[in-house]
């Protein structure tokens, strides 16, 4: 089928070039304009449009999907479907309705529960057993159009949200290919999303990052490993922000309030909780270097009593 794909980060470049690995004839790669990235600020391509160029595809970069000029741009290429994969932009109904068999979208997670820009964060953060991905024709909402496929995977207990974000875009690179298989040869039936059942993953923000030390420590595993690698966990002592990376759960006997710093095994640095006590890992100081904590501790005292929270 003639395809115009849009899409941005790197969720999106294993489906592009898993359709092209396919043989669908891409006519148009469409992908966000080149902006600063990264701490220095300097102005790059999106993945997609990185990728698009090493496939030899045509990209178009438009400020706005919604003017006239791109709509006849997309009528132009007379495509067969349009495929979305974290593009950016919402589709106007003016071009969803351009494609004869549809728009279709990649969304990470199992519709309807978490819709919205960040599934896999927010699923790892509210300790969920299980996520996914789901093909959906686009409507003008937010992630509620008709479900086509869907496929299952594990959230293992050391996931992040980088590890599964990785494992969510292969998985449906693969999903993607098979819907528009078999869309093309009418096997589909889309299913209604119960609207009943929707649950949203809203945007994070930095200061989302933020440790509550009054959460069960179980909680707080799950939220430092959700939040990374962005926007990050933090917490601060003695005035000074600290990233926290990785820790696991402490068994203790101790009561202290949370955010103190309590007795444990040396060159370990475990916090009390609201529940349980949590030992640090992997966290960064000043220097903005990510360290071991038996490393960080070298350079930095913090005995038992020592708080990371206003309430103790």
């Amino acid at each position: 089928m003639k395809v115009i794909f849009m899409g941005t980060p790197e969720f999106a470049v294993p489906a592009l070039k898993k359709l092209h690995g396919d043989g669908q004839e891409i006519v148009l790669a469409v992908t966000q304009p080149d902006r600063p990235r990264g701490r220095g600020r300097q102005v790059s391509a999106t993945p997609v449009k990185k990728a698009a160029i090493e496939l030899n595809l045509p990209v178009y970069q438009p400020e706005s999907i919604r003017t006239v000029e791109f709509i006849r741009l997309v009528q132009s290429q007379q495509p067969d479907v349009m495929v979305v994969v974290a593009f950016g932009q919402i589709l106007p109904k003016s071009l969803l309705s351009v494609p004869p068999f549809g728009s279709i979208n990649i969304h990470a997670s199992l519709l309807p529960k978490y819709r919205g820009p960040a599934p896999i964060q927010w699923a790892i953060i509210n300790e969920e057993k299980q996520t996914g991905v789901t093909t959906m024709f686009m409507d003008e909402g937010l992630d509620t159009g008709d479900i086509l496929l869907f496929e299952k995977t594990d959230i293992f207990p050391d996931d992040t949200a980088a590890s599964l974000y990785d494992r969510l875009a292969e998985l449906g690179a693969a999903l993607l290919s098979k819907t528009l298989r078999e869309i093309h040869t009418g096997n589909l039936q889309p299913v209604r999303q119960d609207h009943q059942q929707a649950t949203y993953a809203p945007l994070l923000k930095k200061s989302d990052g933020q440790i509550d030390w009054t959460r069960p420590a179980h909680s707080l595993d799950a939220f430092i490993r959700g939040m990374s690698p962005w926007p990050g966990a933090f917490t601060f002592y003695a005035g000074r922000r600290l990233k926290i990376f990785r820790a696991v759960p402490a068994r203790t006997d101790v009561r202290e309030a949370p955010g103190t710093v309590i007795l444990g095994f040396p060159d370990e640095l475990r916090v009390m909780t609201g529940e349980g006590a949590l030992s640090i890992l992997d966290i960064q100081g000043a220097s903005g270097k990510r360290l071991p904590i038996r490393d960080f501790l070298q350079g930095n005292s913090m005995p038992p009593g020592s708080c990371f929270s206003t309430a103790c």
